[in-house]
């Protein structure tokens, strides 16, 4: 879990850094080749690990390899994880980006409720995602009559519940918890 949350924040430095240098398309093709290139060579991780080979060799190694291949800013972020001793990162930051950024600028958000709501409170839920993601939005509207009230908004992974239904569940652990506790 740690590794996961540490490779997600060089991720997001890796899109910081190269993006506005190379563009966002072609720094999630350059972790998906790097995926490929990784899957093809099996061997290759155990090479940039190994404590007995310089870091310097590794780098000269990874230029050579993949500099007809790769942006140059996306190898200088390999050299730099290399150069940090954070290449066991390097994975999951290659998965982080393709899975955050492979819509690019969009982002599927599906919008749970119990009953149909009026189109302008869909739009301004709409709109409020949108800040709050930093990204266009695709919304898909469900119904759900278990969550007796309320909404519940799914953006990727991020589940934000404003259900009646989980608002019982926080209130019944609330009681449990003060009961036991007295």
């Amino acid at each position: 879990m740690k590794d996961s949350l540490i490779a997600k924040r060089y991720a997001e430095a890796y899109i910081e850094f190269a993006v506005p240098k190379s563009g966002l398309p072609r720094c999630v093709s350059d972790m998906k080749d790097l995926r490929s290139v990784f899957r093809q060579n099996t061997d290759l991780m155990t090479f940039l690990r190994a404590p007995e080979i310089s870091k310097l060799d590794k780098a000269r190694i990874i230029d050579k390899a993949l500099s007809g291949i790769l942006s140059a800013e996306t190898i200088t972020f390999v050299n730099y994880l290399l150069d940090k001793n954070r290449i066991d990162l390097l994975l999951g930051v290659i998965d982080h980006v393709r899975i955050a950024y492979s819509h690019g600028d969009v982002v599927d958000v599906v919008l749970r409720t119990t009953f149909p709501l009026e189109l302008d409170i869909v739009e301004r839920i709409k709109e409020s995602v949108a800040i709050f993601a930093k990204k266009k939005v695709n919304l898909y509207l469900q119904l759900d009559p278990d969550l007796l009230g309320g909404v519940q908004i799914m953006i990727g992974n991020t589940l934000i519940d404003g259900s009646v239904r989980n608002r019982l569940v926080q209130l019944k652990k609330q009681l449990l918890q003060s009961r036991m506790s007295a």
